[in-house]
């Protein structure tokens, strides 16, 4: 894919993951839009860097993203990358009855539901590009499970599946459809891991730069090729071995 003169929208772009994503497409000139709910942390994200352009928006929220959509066609005539980044990392432990199902619907709705509810309202916009792309960021938990984090996994799984679909049947249109699957990344989002070995957010954003670049469709950086390569050489070893590591 040409990134030259491309406009892109990048949700939980405010910090982590999505922040450098943000930054290695300013840096191949790519024009940015970083959107969340979080509207310091947008701000500050700004202050940083003052090219950046910044939206509030709740992706579980279909007035917002309909909002969202007239706002980016007037403002810059629509995007052609869609970053679906915004997500949540929670702990569920079924045995101690801990949180409540509306938590988990929560995560459910940010995680799985809310990036396919993006593409659906930005999709017809994107289909008029002479080159478009979507981007989806699941994870390589996707296919190793961590246990004690299972509304996160299987969204991410789900996610995966339904990304795989979709990329079929676009693939005679203008959309090109990549997956980014981190392994565990160093961010707020999981700062219960400190100490253990993580992956830094700006390799994470190296590496898709580098994917989409070379239509490299399903991008795993760091360990998350290893976890998809022995989910089918050795799937119940690397379960096993992944959360006595993280249990």
């Amino acid at each position: 894919m040409n990134l030259n003169s491309k406009t892109a929208l990048v949700t939980g772009g405010g910090s982590g993951i999505g922040l450098s994503i943000a930054n290695a497409l300013l840096s191949k000139g790519v024009t940015v839009i970083i959107c969340g709910r979080n509207k310091a942390k947008l701000e500050k994200a700004k202050q940083q860097h003052p090219e950046l352009e910044i939206e509030e928006c709740d992706i579980t929220n279909s007035d917002h993203i309909q909002k969202l959509v007239e706002t980016l066609n007037q403002k810059f005539g629509g995007i052609d990358i869609l970053v679906n980044n915004a997500g949540v990392f929670e702990q569920v432990n079924y045995t101690n009855s801990n949180g409540s199902f509306e938590s988990q619907q929560r995560e459910i709705d940010i995680d799985f539901t809310g990036p396919i509810q993006m593409i659906h309202s930005f999709l017809p916009m994107l289909k008029t590009k002479k080159e478009a792309a979507i981007v989806n960021v699941s994870s390589g938990l996707a296919f190793v499970p961590l246990t004690l984090a299972p509304i996160y996994c299987a969204s991410k799984a789900g996610l995966h599946a339904w990304t795989r679909s979709f990329r079929y049947q676009m693939a005679n249109t203008s959309v090109k459809v990549f997956e980014l699957m981190p392994p565990l990344v160093e961010t707020e989002m999981v700062d219960q891991f400190k100490g253990q070995k993580m992956m830094q957010p700006d390799n994470v954003a190296k590496d898709m730069i580098k994917g989409l670049i070379a239509d490299k469709f399903e991008i795993t950086p760091g360990q998350a090729s290893q976890l998809k390569m022995m989910s089918r050489l050795a799937p119940n070893f690397i379960f096993k071995a992944l959360n006595k590591q993280f249990g």
